[in-house]
């Protein structure tokens, strides 16, 4: 396992990508934009190796959208926008095409060319790479090819994809000098992004300066008064300290969840709002983990008051979840939740195990075979100050049910190392944030942590069946077959989603537009205080 093999988990450092539009809420004092300014965005953890194409963690995503443009863009009603390309068509689920725009730079000053973009797709879909985006947005295998006379990229998928053009067209592109040589992409350089790197301080800061050369981006943009020269990426992992740096005004832009949203709405502060997953749960289904036996699985989910603990841990804000899928616009519609995992009732719980032969010990501590019923509960501390009471709750829960229950708070990264390396957890509260049904398929399917990404060891037959139809039909044709698998997976309680927040980008002295869960660069203006 390498430590690129990370994990699409949520919020200020852990989500993938949720489309909106921005808030409504004041910039400043001022109203008026003003050139020449800073930006600067809060980070809920260090993003870590800035590669595009070896993280998925929503921290690095956030930081690489500063850096590295995609051939499309989505508007807010989830339809294609030009960003490298300027026109596209994808006229089946395995074949698509993307022109790009004429005089493309990269951040050295370098052309962009066709075959460049070309070699950013082919190297995702070389399962040799071990990029995570690799069956998650690119199919492995693969292939596209140039013509440098047209400006044109031909794509054969190397597996049926239900949606290919908005896989291929968001996968971030990087210039010719980072495929030769990743370790510039490590950086953050060889950049196609409207900002280029100028200084890195890990775990700190990162400073990002304007390019002059850009002149393109999404759909007509072009540059407009009030744009930042700068942008600063500050780590501050407190989301209390963050809500403090921003009505200091000592910060332009952060991720708030929690009740600290309350002080920062009094102030009347401009956010951009996204739907996010905050409260699932996933098993240990590896072999001798005692989440393999479905019937433990039930019983650990029938104790739990989920309507209860999402209270806590959306501090009363959150829905209750409908799917695995939160991103707005959603490509698919519809609810796979209700009424298909185990009721609240502790007393069924106890009796679920039971009757799987995991009785009460002299100390209260059920045991089965000898063995303990021992839970390591892992959490992410990005998450959230409302994420260690509720996982304290879990604590006391399953304790009462006879389990024995250790916490683990972790980092990002610290989260993608446990779940797809030492594989030690029994129970992980990380969610998984999506934007598209498929890119759920390499989490919960296929080969298991540390050689792929089924970090749960999951295997469902249901759930693969249906995917392997879904994804010979194109779009939205294909939803019924998606939610039709999903349904499946939630059934044999293999995840447990039950609380989705509504998550708040908080400006002050600035305005911005979230796009796929991220604040859009080329929408930043400043404003005077």
């Amino acid at each position: 396992m390498t430590p690129t093999r990370t994990a699409v988990v949520l919020l200020g450092g852990l989500a993938l990508v949720a489309t909106a539009c921005a808030g409504p809420g004041a910039a400043g004092s001022g109203q008026t934009p003003v050139d020449g300014q800073t930006f600067t965005l809060a980070l809920g953890s260090d993003p870590g190796n800035l590669d595009p194409h070896m993280s998925v963690l929503s921290v690095t995503g956030q930081v690489d959208k500063f850096l590295y443009d995609s051939l499309l863009e989505l508007s807010a009603d989830g339809k294609p926008l030009p960003e490298l390309a300027e026109k596209w068509t994808a006229t089946s689920t395995t074949a698509a095409t993307f022109t790009l725009r004429p005089g493309l730079t990269c951040a050295d000053g370098a052309p962009l060319t066709a075959a460049d973009v070309a070699a950013n797709i082919v190297f995702v879909g070389d399962p040799a790479n071990k990029s995570p985006y690799a069956g998650l947005t690119i199919a492995p295998g693969t292939k596209a090819t140039a013509d440098e006379a047209t400006r044109t990229i031909t794509v054969t998928s190397g597996a049926p994809d239900a949606f290919l053009l908005r896989n291929v067209g968001g996968l971030p592109i990087v210039c010719g000098k980072g495929l030769a040589d990743r370790k510039l992409l490590a950086k953050g350089e060889s950049g196609t992004g409207l900002f280029a790197v100028s200084e890195a301080v890990p775990n700190d800061h990162y400073t990002f300066t304007r390019r002059k050369d850009y002149k393109w981006g999404p759909g007509d943009w072009k540059a407009e008064p009030g744009l930042p020269d700068k942008v600063v990426l500050r780590v501050v992992s407190n989301t209390s300290t963050a809500a403090n740096l921003l009505l200091s005004g000592e910060l332009n832009a952060g991720v708030i969840i929690g009740p600290d949203r309350q002080r920062l709405d009094a102030r009347k502060l401009f956010h951009g709002d996204f739907n996010a997953p905050l409260g699932e749960i996933f098993y240990n289904q590896a072999a001798g983990r005692p989440g393999q036996d479905e019937a433990v699985r039930r019983a650990l989910t029938q104790s739990l008051d989920l309507a209860q603990f999402g209270k806590v841990l959306t501090s009363g804000t959150g829905k209750p979840s409908q799917g695995l899928v939160t991103a707005d616009p959603k490509a698919c519609s519809g609810d796979t939740v209700t009424g298909n995992l185990p009721a609240h009732d502790p007393a069924a719980a106890a009796a679920t195990l039971d009757a799987a032969g995991w009785k009460a010990g002299a100390d209260g501590v059920r045991v089965k075979n000898g063995k303990r019923l021992t839970l390591n509960v892992i959490y992410g501390t990005q998450l959230g100050p409302t994420m260690a009471p509720t996982a304290e709750l879990f604590q006391q829960t399953w304790k009462a049910l006879g389990a024995e229950v250790t916490l683990k708070a972790v980092d990002s990264p610290g989260l993608s190392q446990v779940l797809f390396g030492t594989g030690e957890w029994e129970v992980s509260l990380g969610p998984l944030g999506l934007t598209l049904p498929s890119q759920l398929v390499p989490f919960v399917s296929g080969p298991a942590a540390p050689d792929g990404t089924n970090f749960g060891h999951i295997a469902n037959p249901a759930y693969d069946q249906a995917v392997k139809q879904a994804a010979a039909m194109s779009g939205e044709a294909s939803c019924p077959t998606w939610n039709a698998a999903e349904t499946a997976l939630i059934k044999q309680v293999d995840v447990v989603p039950y609380i989705d927040s509504v998550t708040a980008v908080y400006g002050s002295g600035a305005k911005f537009t979230i796009s796929q869960g991220a604040v859009l660069p080329s929408s930043i203006r400043m404003y005077a205080k």
